[in-house]
């Protein structure tokens, strides 16, 4: 089952930003644009996990946290935080509302991401997706480990990424130009040709006794999981 998460942001890039990133994370996700629509949508719609910008048009972040604490369907429902406000007494504010976490901007999406696993783990762990099996492939996040068949497989941190993304989206085939944003991060300049690299690390790494490729290599389009090729 895919966790939905639910962005209530009313600035339209870091919204954008915030859904194709947790996307890529394998979640599923609903935006809102303001307070009143988050909690139309949150009695619509139950989600697992709510992002809440503090600053919000019509009702404040913080009184849509307040609300939802008073509701019985969603006194449970994990709420983290998004604000500029990094001062103290603001952090205990937002938490004594019944925030679980709080992330103050500007932030890194790579801790963002690791906060909603965070709370995932702690208040649903029927949900924290750490644990993803594909074919024999098994890969562990938080122990950061992988095994083939049993047989644990040493991977690089790059190849462990690498793994991760195709083990997501299994027999779907990726270009370089795809995977090095995947991996890499939009921001970063590397050349296309250094997914071949790793990829090559990462087939020689899982091929250790000679078990069939599961990693295909489409010409002209790029890469694929395929473990039924």
């Amino acid at each position: 089952m895919t966790p939905t998460v639910l962005v209530v942001e009313d600035e339209d890039a870091l919204a954008t930003l915030l859904q194709y990133n947790l996307e890529k994370e394998g979640y599923r996700v609903v935006h809102a644009a303001d307070g009143e629509e988050a909690l139309i949508l949150v009695q619509e719609e139950l989600p697992d996990l709510v992002v809440l910008d503090w600053m919000l048009p019509k009702v404040s972040g913080i009184e849509v946290c307040r609300r939802l604490r008073q509701r019985p369907e969603s006194r449970n429902l994990p709420i983290l935080m998004l604000t500029a406000r990094g001062e103290e007494s603001d952090r205990v504010r937002g938490l004594d509302t019944g925030a679980d976490d709080y992330v103050v901007k500007p932030f890194a999406m790579s801790e963002l991401t690791a906060r909603i696993r965070a709370v995932m783990r702690r208040i649903r762990p029927g949900l924290a997706d750490d644990r993803v099996t594909c074919g024999d492939i098994v890969m562990d996040r938080v122990s950061h480990r992988v095994k083939r068949g049993g047989v644990e497989v040493h991977l690089g941190p790059t190849e462990f990424r690498l793994l991760d993304h195709l083990m997501q989206h299994p027999g779907r085939v990726f270009s370089r130009e795809q995977l090095l944003d995947a991996v890499w991060g939009s921001d970063v300049y590397v050349e296309a040709r250094t997914v071949d690299v790793h990829i090559g690390r990462l087939r020689k790494a899982l091929n250790g006794k000679a078990d069939a490729d599961p990693i295909r290599t489409v010409r002209s389009a790029g890469y694929s999981l395929d473990l039924e090729g």
